[in-house]
C-alpha cells in the first residue's frame, strides 16, 4: 500500500486551508448568526409551537454548515500541530467559535426557560418529536444556568483561559522528542512509538521505555502542574456560581445518569479489583516474574509477539465486521478505500487514536497510531467501530446526531470483541490463544478497572484544589494511591509512574469522561453475551441501538437492545464475562 494511501484526504471536505470555499464559509457565518439572533431574541418565549419548530431548525441548520470548517480545522491541527498554516487556521477557528456561541447563547438559554405549558405544547405536535429529547436535555441544566450576559462572558473568557490551557497541553504533548538506546543505537521516538515498545519481550526496554516517556512529561512538570491546577480551579469556580454540589454533577447530568447511579458503578468496580490483580499474578507466573511492575502489563506472553502489516490489520478488522454483517464490513473498508484515516505515527502528529464524526451529511474521519501489535489491531476495530457508529446514526439530524456519552463507546468495543472472537475461533496454536485472551483481558481490566482509577483521581484532583494550589508531589500521591487500589500487592509501580497523571488527555478534554469507557465496556459485554446466545434474533435491536444516535437518553437507547440499565445486578454481569476469560486462561497457562 503506497504511503500517500495512510495519510487522510481531507480535500474530501475542503480542497485546501486557503481555499476560497473554505473562506466563504468562515466569512459567512458571523453574518448568519447576527440575522439568527436579530430573528429570535428575546421572542424565543412567545412563538408559537410552529414558529418554535421553524427557530430550532433554523438553529439546527447553522450549526450543521458549522461543523464542516471548524472539524476540518481540528484535522489538520491532529495531522501536523507544528504546521504553522494549520495552526492558525485553528486558533481562528477557535476564536470564531467563541464568537459565535456567545452570539447564539441566547437560544439555549430561551428554550431552556420555555414554560411548561408551551413546552408541553410543542411536544404535542407530531412534527417536532426529533427534538424532544435535545430540548430536555437542555432544560435539565435549568438550575444552574447564569443570565445571558454572564453565559456570554464566561463564554468569552474561555477562550484565554480554559481553552487557552487545552491548546498549550495539546501543543506540549505534541512536540515531545524522545531519545532512547534501542538494540544498540540511540534512536529517537514519538510518544506512541515508545508506548508501543511496552509490548516488548524484554523486560529492560519496557522499563525504559516507560520511564523515558513520563520523565519526559516531568521535565515539563511545570507547564503540566499550571494546565491541571488551572483547569480545576476553573471547574471549581464555575461550579460555585453554578450551584452544583460536587464536580462531576454536570457531566452526569449532561450524561442523563443519577450522581447514585455512577457511584453505584465505580463501587461495583471496585469490589471486582481482586479479578485484576489475580490475572497481574497469573501473568507474572507466565513471564517467571515474582511480580510484575507497572511497566510489564501489556508484556507479550509468547516468545516473540508476532508483528501485522497495515494490510493484514485492515484485512481483519473489515472482515470481522463483515462476518457480523455485510454491511457494517462495507461501512468500515470505505474509511481505507476512501482515505478518510491517517495511519502512521509521527512527530507533530497527536498521539492515541479517534474518531470524528461531523454531522449527518458529511464522511466521518479516523485518526489512528499504527506500530503493527496485536493491540493496534484492536484500536482499528474500535476506532472503526466508533466510525461505523457515525454512519449508521446519520439517519439522524444533527441535533440528535451524537450518542450520548456513555453510549459513546458502544459501538467501538462491540467491534473489538467481533475481532477478539473471530480470532479466537478461527486460532488453533494455543501460545497465539493466550496471547489473544491475554490481551482481551487485559483491555477490559484497563477499559473498566482503569478508567475508575482515572475518574477516582480526577475526583480527588478536583475536590482538593478548592483548597489551594496542589504541588506535583500531591498530584503524585493522589495518582499513586488510587492506582494503588487497583493493583494491590500484585503490581510494583516504576518510579517514573508519579507522572503517569499528565499526559492523560482526558482530564483536559473530557472532564469525568473516562467512567463512560466502563459502562461502555460492561454494557458491550452484556450485550455480546446476549448476542452469542441468541443470534441474528439480537442484530435489529443492536442497529436500532447504533441508528438512535443521540435521539433518546442511554436507557431508554440501551432498552433497543433489550438491556436494562437500572437492574441491580446488571454491571455485576460484566465481570462475571471477565472471570470466564481469566478462568479460560489458567486452562491453557
Amino acid at each position: 500500500m503506497a504511503h500517500t494511501d495512510l495519510t487522510w484526504n481531507t480535500a474530501l471536505l475542503y480542497p485546501a486551508p486557503d481555499s476560497p470555499e473554505l473562506e466563504a464559509d468562515l466569512g459567512s457565518f458571523e453574518q448568519l448568526a447576527a440575522d439568527f439572533r436579530n430573528r429570535y431574541f428575546e421572542k424565543t418565549a412567545t412563538l408559537d409551537v410552529t414558529a418554535l419548530l421553524t427557530a430550532i431548525r433554523e438553529y439546527e441548520a447553522l450549526q450543521n454548515r458549522m461543523a464542516k470548517p471548524f472539524c476540518y480545522a481540528h484535522l489538520l491541527f491532529a495531522d501536523n500541530s507544528g504546521n504553522e498554516v494549520f495552526r492558525a487556521l485553528s486558533q481562528r477557528c477557535s476564536e470564531l467559535g467563541s464568537r459565535l456561541s456567545q452570539q447564539l447563547l441566547f437560544f439555549d438559554l430561551e428554550l431552556m426557560e420555555l414554560d411548561d405549558d408551551r413546552f408541553a405544547s410543542f411536544k404535542a405536535l407530531p412534527e417536532a418529536a426529533n427534538y424532544f429529547h435535545f430540548l430536555e436535555g437542555i432544560r435539565k441544566f435549568r438550575p444552574h444556568t447564569l443570565k445571558e450576559n454572564e453565559e456570554r462572558l464566561l463564554t468569552r473568557k474561555d477562550l484565554t483561559g480554559v481553552r487557552a490551557f487545552t491548546k498549550l497541553f495539546d501543543e506540549l504533548s505534541a512536540s515531545l522528542r524522545y531519545q532512547m538506546e534501542l538494540d544498540g543505537e540511540q534512536r529517537d521516538f514519538t510518544g506512541e512509538e515508545l508506548l508501543s515498545l511496552l509490548h516488548h519481550t524484554s523486560p529492560d526496554v519496557r522499563f525504559r521505555a516507560m520511564t523515558t516517556f513520563l520523565e519526559r512529561h516531568g521535565e515539563h512538570g511545570i507547564v503540566y502542574n499550571a494546565v491541571f491546577n488551572n483547569m480545576a480551579l476553573d471547574h471549581g469556580q464555575e461550579m460555585e456560581l453554578r450551584q452544583y454540589q460536587t464536580p462531576i454533577q454536570p457531566t452526569n447530568i449532561g450524561n442523563e445518569i443519577p450522581d447514585e447511579a455512577v457511584e453505584h458503578l465505580m463501587c461495583v468496580t471496585e469490589a471486582n479489583y481482586g479479578l485484576a490483580q489475580e490475572y497481574f499474578r497469573i501473568k507474572a507466573g507466565m513471564l517467571k516474574m515474582d511480580k510484575l511492575r507497572n511497566c510489564d502489563i501489556y508484556a507479550p506472553v509468547a516468545e516473540t509477539e508476532r508483528k501485522y502489516t497495515f494490510k493484514e490489520a485492515r484485512d481483519a478488522v473489515v472482515k470481522s465486521y463483515r462476518d457480523y454483517d455485510p454491511e457494517f464490513g462495507n461501512i468500515v473498508d470505505a474509511f481505507f478505500t476512501e482515505r478518510r484515516v491517517d495511519v502512521l505515527p509521527r512527530t507533530g502528529k497527536s498521539g492515541g487514536a479517534f474518531a470524528m464524526g461531523i454531522s449527518p451529511e458529511l464522511p466521518p474521519f479516523l485518526l489512528l497510531n499504527f506500530t503493527g501489535t496485536l493491540r493496534d489491531l484492536a484500536t482499528i476495530a474500535h476506532e472503526a467501530g466508533h466510525g461505523l457508529h457515525f454512519v449508521v446514526s446519520q439517519k439522524q439530524s444533527l441535533l440528535n446526531y451524537h450518542a450520548p456519552l456513555p453510549l459513546a463507546e458502544t459501538a467501538s468495543v462491540f467491534g473489538e470483541m467481533l475481532l477478539t472472537r473471530r480470532f479466537l475461533d478461527n486460532e488453533r496454536d494455543p501460545v497465539v490463544r493466550r496471547s489473544l485472551l491475554c490481551a482481551k483481558i487485559e483491555d477490559i481490566i484497563a477499559t473498566t478497572f482503569r478508567q475508575t482509577v482515572l475518574t477516582r483521581f480526577e475526583l480527588r484532583l478536583h475536590n482538593e484544589r478548592t483548597a489551594g494550589l496542589l504541588s506535583n508531589d500531591r498530584i503524585a500521591e493522589i495518582w499513586l494511591e488510587e492506582n494503588g487500589k487497583l493493583y494491590g500487592d500484585s503490581v510494583e509501580m516504576i518510579p517514573a509512574y508519579r507522572w503517569g497523571w499528565s499526559y492523560i488527555s482526558h482530564f483536559i478534554h473530557s472532564r469525568f469522561y473516562c467512567y463512560s469507557y466502563t459502562f461502555a465496556e460492561l454494557l458491550v459485554l452484556a450485550l455480546f453475551q446476549k448476542y452469542r446466545e441468541e443470534g441474528e434474533s439480537f442484530k435489529p435491536g443492536y442497529r436500532s441501538l447504533l441508528e438512535s444516535g443521540g435521539a433518546l437518553s442511554p436507557a431508554d437507547t440501551a432498552q433497543l437492545a433489550g438491556i436494562d440499565i437500572t437492574d441491580s445486578g446488571f454491571w455485576q454481569k460484566g465481570y462475571d464475562v471477565l472471570a470466564g476469560l481469566i478462568e479460560e486462561l489458567k486452562q491453557i497457562a
